[in-house]
C-alpha cells in the first residue's frame, strides 16, 4: 500500500514540478506559453521517469538531472525558448526545489521535533512534499494569470535564495534533529550558488536587452540614412534653383519683354518638374520631417496608393527630427507596404494623422492590407521572408517613442491596420 501511494504522490508531484517548471521559463524567458503539446511531452516524460525510479530505485539527483533536461526539451522544441537559457533556469530550479524541499522538511522537523518529516519514503515527509508542491502549484497558477516585471521578479528571487541561506545557516546551530554535517555543509555551498546563478541570470537577461537595444539602434540608424539620402537630394535640388534663381529671372523678364508667353510658361514648367513633388502643404515645422512625409506620399502616389495627410504640429518642442523621424519613417514605410499588396487599387489607402492633445502628441498610420498581420508571442510577425531590416520597423519606431514616455499601439478594424504612436513633449523656447 506504501509502495503505491508513493508511486501515486511520485506521479502527481512531478506533473506539478513540470507544469511549474513550464510556466516559469514563460515568464523568464518571454517565449510561448506552455501549450497541449507541450504540456503532453512532459506529462507523458514525467510518468515514464516516476515508474522508471520506482523500478530501479533510482536515486533523486538522476530524476533532477531527467527532469532539467526534459523541462528543457519541451521549452526549447515546443515553446521556442532558448536551449542554453532554459537548460541553465531548469537546472537551477529543480536544485533550489531539491533545496527548499529539504529546508521545508528539516524546519518542521525542528519545530515538531519529528525526524520522519526528513524522510520522504514516510508519511510525515510526504506531508512536507506535499506542502511544498501545493505552494509550488499556487505559484505556478499566480504566474499563468499575471504577468511580473522583470526587476520585481528579480527582487523576490533573490530575497528567497537570500532566506535560503540564512534558513540552512541556521540549521546548522539547532540540536533537535540529527542532520549529518556534510548535507548541511552541501546545502549550504547550493545555497550559495543559488545566489549567484540568480545573479548571472539576471546579467544575462539584461545584456541581452542592450544586446537587442544596440541592435535596434543600428537598423533605425540605417533606416534614418536611407531617409536622410532622399532628404539631402531634396536638399541639392533646391539649392541649385536658388543658386540659378537670377539667371532664371533674367530669362523669364526676356520671354515676357519680346511678349513670348508661352515659352515663358514652358520654362516654368521645366523648374518646377524637380520639386513639384517636395511642394504639398503639408508642414510640421520641422524642415527633414517635412521633406520626408512628401517623400512617403510621392512613393504612396507611385504605387496607386491614395494618401491622405492631416498634420496639427506643435512648434518647438524637445522631440528630435531624428526620433520624429525614426517614428514616421518606419509607420509609413510598413503602411505603404501593405496597402501596395492591396489587389484592387480602389483598395489601397494609406492615411496619417498628426494631432496634438496637451503636452500630448498622437501619430495615427492607418492603412489597407492584403491578409490579417499575424502576431507571435505579443508582437507582430514581419510577413517578408527575404530578412534584413524586415521586422524591425516596429521595434525601431517604439524605441524612438519609449524616449518621450510614449509607446506604438497597433490593432486591425475590418479591413484597416492601424497603428498609433503617443510621445509627451515639453515646448521651448527660443
Amino acid at each position: 500500500m506504501t509502495d503505491v501511494f508513493l508511486l501515486l504522490s511520485g506521479l502527481l508531484t512531478g506533473a506539478v514540478r513540470i507544469l511549474a517548471g513550464l510556466i516559469l521559463i514563460h515568464r523568464l524567458l518571454s517565449v510561448k506559453k506552455p501549450g497541449g503539446k507541450s504540456i503532453a511531452a512532459g506529462l507523458f516524460g514525467t510518468m515514464a521517469l516516476t515508474v522508471l525510479m520506482s523500478l530501479l530505485h533510482l536515486p533523486d539527483l538522476c530524476r533532477m538531472a531527467v527532469e532539467a533536461v526534459l523541462i528543457s526539451f519541451c521549452t526549447h522544441w515546443l515553446q521556442k525558448a532558448d536551449l542554453r537559457m532554459s537548460l541553465f533556469v531548469s537546472v537551477f530550479y529543480e536544485t533550489a526545489l531539491s533545496f527548499w524541499q529539504f529546508l521545508l522538511a528539516a524546519g518542521l522537523g525542528a519545530l515538531f521535533r519529528a525526524q520522519d518529516l526528513l524522510s520522504p519514503q514516510t508519511m510525515a515527509g510526504q506531508g512536507a512534499v506535499w506542502l511544498l508542491h501545493g505552494l509550488l502549484a499556487a505559484l505556478a497558477v499566480y504566474l499563468s494569470q499575471k504577468e511580473i516585471e522583470r526587476k520585481t521578479a528579480f527582487r523576490a528571487v533573490s530575497a528567497a535564495a537570500l532566506a535560503g541561506f540564512l534558513a540552512v545557516i541556521t540549521l546548522s546551530e539547532q540540536t533537535v534533529l540529527d542532520i549529518p554535517g556534510d548535507t548541511l555543509y552541501m546545502w549550504t555551498i547550493l545555497s550559495v550558488v543559488l545566489m549567484m546563478s540568480v545573479l548571472v541570470f539576471n546579467i544575462n537577461r539584461q545584456y541581452e536587452v542592450e544586446k537587442e537595444l544596440a541592435k535596434l539602434k543600428s537598423e533605425q540608424a540605417e533606416l534614418l540614412e536611407r531617409d536622410y539620402t532622399a532628404i539631402n537630394r531634396a536638399y541639392q535640388v533646391n539649392a541649385r534653383l536658388f543658386h540659378d534663381f537670377h539667371n532664371h529671372i533674367g530669362v523669364l523678364r526676356q520671354f515676357l519683354i519680346h511678349e513670348k508667353y508661352g515659352d515663358a510658361v514652358r520654362y516654368l514648367d521645366e523648374l518646377q518638374a524637380p520639386v513639384q513633388n517636395l511642394t504639398a502643404t503639408v508642414w510640421t515645422g520641422d524642415e527633414t520631417a517635412d521633406y520626408l512625409i512628401n517623400s512617403k506620399t510621392a512613393a504612396a502616389e507611385a504605387a496607386d496608393i491614395r494618401f491622405q495627410v492631416q498634420v496639427e504640429f506643435p512648434r518647438h518642442t524637445n522631440i528630435r527630427s531624428v526620433d520624429l523621424c525614426a517614428i514616421l519613417g518606419n509607420l509609413l514605410d510598413n503602411a505603404i507596404e501593405a496597402a501596395r499588396q492591396a489587389p484592387e487599387r480602389s483598395e489601397r489607402t494609406v492615411s496619417l494623422t498628426i494631432r496634438r492633445i496637451h503636452q500630448m502628441l498622437v501619430i495615427k498610420v492607418e492603412n489597407s492590407f492584403a491578409a490579417a498581420p499575424v502576431q507571435e508571442n505579443g508582437e507582430l510577425k514581419t510577413t517578408k521572408t527575404e530578412g534584413g531590416l524586415h521586422g524591425w520597423g516596429l521595434k525601431s519606431a517604439q524605441t524612438a517613442a519609449e524616449k518621450y514616455d510614449g509607446m506604438v499601439q497597433t490593432s486591425v478594424s475590418g479591413e484597416i491596420f492601424r497603428a498609433v504612436a503617443t510621445l509627451s513633449y515639453e515646448a521651448e523656447e527660443y
